[in-house]
């Protein structure tokens, strides 16, 4: 037996921004942007778009939120807008998962209780939480179509998960024209983001017919698409194919979580500072290499990818993907030793996400 769920409204297409004003209605809004949004120009498009209903903006977004810049955030925005209805989010997976911490209302406005509940504590009340609708500026992050948020403590070397009940988004509005100016490097990073999730769904324990569709289309068409937007960057077709083919990604794992690609990324970003898209998808070619075998279908479907019924051939081929657009597979060129890669690669089976992999079943 197998399911499929996912209750986000997606509306996508270029153009589809002019769809927020009806999503929102007549609620008020907090709007949490990237910083170069207002030099960009794209939030003033939103107060022009939504007037008086955007009663705040919050621009002082940084990549990988840490509580210690969240905190003072949450507890500001529940004082100061307490009857703010909905967050919109407009950036990548950063800005997304801010907007999901500011969702929940503890007693008082504390963030303490909702970080007590990130780390297995009690649930606050299933009440009185704001909506998100998000608008990704990137294709990669597959967070608008996910309920989960990654939060950092970097003072004490730990990742959070935020996942609640509530903390699904309402709506994702997927706009490529929002996407022309984003440089090369995040297009890359956010892009093989994308891909992992997409592989990592089909690798994965708790896939299904659904996921399996979505993620293989995905993965193709990252294959295909990303090189031939990395020499035309600002034509709006090419990131619209992408910003698709990454939604599809979101919707695959929103089913069937990471596994252990991701399950590695964690710790390599913390003590590394790779970005998180590199991070997650440089050793994709290794893990396909450990995927391979356990299931038929999976093969089959891994080897279609890249046009192939060979395995080898396959994992050829996702290397030199890789390598195509600037990114090293080997574990030493981000620091880290061949046995200490063995080593990750065993503690990260044991993790939640790496349990997820197909070799647990």
């Amino acid at each position: 037996m197998w399911s499929y769920h996912n209750p986000v409204d997606v509306h996508a297409g270029a153009g589809a921004l002019q769809a927020l004003p009806d999503l929102l209605g007549q609620r008020r809004a907090i709007l949490i942007a990237f910083p170069e949004a207002v030099a960009l120009g794209l939030v003033d498009r939103l107060r022009t778009l939504l007037q008086d209903r955007l009663v705040a903006v919050e621009t002082g977004i940084a990549p990988n939120p840490d509580v210690a810049w969240l905190a003072p955030m949450y507890e500001r925005l529940w004082r100061d807008h307490p009857d703010a209805e909905c967050v919109i989010a407009l950036g990548g997976g950063s800005a997304i998962d801010c907007a999901k911490v500011m969702l929940t209302r503890t007693q008082g406005g504390r963030f303490d209780a909702l970080l007590a509940a990130m780390q297995g504590g009690a649930l606050p009340p299933s009440q009185g939480h704001r909506q998100l609708i998000a608008v990704p500026t990137t294709a990669g992050t597959g967070s608008e179509v996910t309920p989960w948020a990654t939060v950092w403590d970097h003072a004490s070397g730990r990742k959070l998960s935020l996942h609640l009940p509530w903390t699904w988004p309402e709506a994702a509005v997927i706009d490529a024209t929002l996407m022309t100016t984003l440089p090369r490097a995040a297009t890359v990073a956010s892009g093989l983001d994308a891909l992992s999730h997409a592989l990592e769904s089909i690798w994965n324990v708790n896939r299904n017919p659904v996921s399996m569709a979505l993620a293989v289309t995905a993965a193709r068409r990252i294959v295909q698409v990303l090189p031939e937007l990395l020499a035309s960057p600002g034509r709006v077709d090419l990131r619209d194919h992408l910003a698709t083919a990454a939604l599809q990604a979101g919707l695959a794992f929103s089913n069937t979580r990471t596994a252990l690609a991701h399950s590695l990324s964690y710790d390599i970003t913390l003590e590394h500072g790779v970005a998180h898209g590199i991070a997650c998808s440089f050793s994709l070619p290794r893990i396909m290499t450990m995927a391979l075998g356990h299931d038929a279908d999976v093969d089959l479907h891994l080897c279609a990818i890249f046009h192939t019924h060979d395995g080898p051939t396959a994992i050829a081929g996702l290397t030199a993907f890789l390598e195509s657009v600037g990114v090293s597979t080997d574990p030493q060129h981000y620091g880290i030793s061949a046995g200490d890669w063995h080593h990750r690669i065993d503690d990260a089976l044991r993790g939640p996400r790496g349990r997820n992999f197909i070799t647990a079943a």
